[in-house]
């Protein structure tokens, strides 16, 4: 490992023989702060957090399995196997006291990895914009779907899931990455994430899609007792009440809402940086 704050890379083999990607940066004695990329994102899309917090934190980034520079098998492509990997992260390096912060799908991974795992090496931790459960039962209200920001219809996960299967997976792909984003976006930002993105195979990704949307988190969120931060954002796609819910149900969660104006997309992190990393050095300092 490293002996500096200078970044470091290496490879974290799970115990099923997958090789994950990570990259560590800051003073090895610093504060661990670990963050994790949601659906088909690589940790490259926090390179803009890694650059501002690693003067004082120990900062990991790592890319899921099919993802990035991480191997890519024909099989795991569950959140529940992302949370084990997850574990295998944590223990492999040796993380304690760490904060994690989970984007999206990330969030999903942590709330997975906390069902499952003991909690002693976590010390707070970030929801970014991510869904109770994305996909609505169809005996739901347009009230109740909101509550859980469930944007899907019972069978979209297939729809998409089928869609990145076939022959117009790249149209597919396309134009869900661009709803991830606000309009204001450079394109050469927008192109540079979606080339990112597509580093797992189109095949993968429809896997890990069908399995993520299905996952219902209600119960985790009443079991969390670290201190927690949920961000939202007006110009996501998931509805701002439904992160508010969540935040209701940890106990002393902290909410922050992103306005549509200021970069307020579902990648708000990456369009209003200073606003967000002065809101989570907050945090983290609380």
């Amino acid at each position: 490992m490293a002996s500096d704050a200078s970044p470091h890379s290496g490879f974290v083999t799970t115990p099923d023989g997958v090789r994950l990607h990570y990259t560590q940066q800051g003073p090895p004695s610093g504060p661990n702060l670990v963050f994790l990329a949601g659906w088909a994102q690589t940790s490259a899309h926090f390179r803009k957090q890694v650059e501002h917090f690693s003067a004082k934190f120990r900062v990991t980034t790592y890319d899921h399995r099919g993802h990035g520079e991480s191997d890519k098998p024909a099989f795991g492509y569950r959140v529940y196997r992302l949370a084990a990997d997850l574990e295998a992260v944590l223990a492999e390096l040796d993380l304690r006291d760490a904060v994690l912060v989970g984007h999206s799908m990330g969030a999903a991974v942590i709330w997975a990895h906390w069902d499952l795992y003991p909690h002693d090496r976590i010390k707070k931790l970030v929801f970014i914009d991510q869904a109770a459960t994305l996909t609505a039962n169809p005996a739901w209200t347009p009230e109740q779907a909101a509550l859980a920001a469930a944007v899907f219809p019972a069978a979209r996960r297939f729809e998409l899931a089928n869609a990145l299967r076939g022959p117009q997976w790249k149209e597919t792909w396309s134009a869900m990455a661009r709803s991830f984003y606000s309009p204001d976006i450079p394109p050469a930002d927008f192109e540079w994430a979606l080339r990112e993105q597509m580093k797992m195979p189109s095949e993968l990704a429809g896997a890990l899609i069908q399995d993520h949307a299905a996952a219902d988190w209600r119960d985790v969120f009443p079991r969390i007792n670290v201190p927690t931060l949920v961000v939202s954002a007006r110009g996501s796609l998931l509805p701002v009440e439904g992160l508010e819910w969540i935040a209701k149900q940890i106990p002393g969660a902290r909410l922050e809402v992103f306005g549509k104006e200021e970069g307020g997309s579902h990648f708000m992190y990456w369009e209003n940086p200073d606003k967000f990393n002065k809101i989570l050095e907050e945090f983290l300092a609380s």
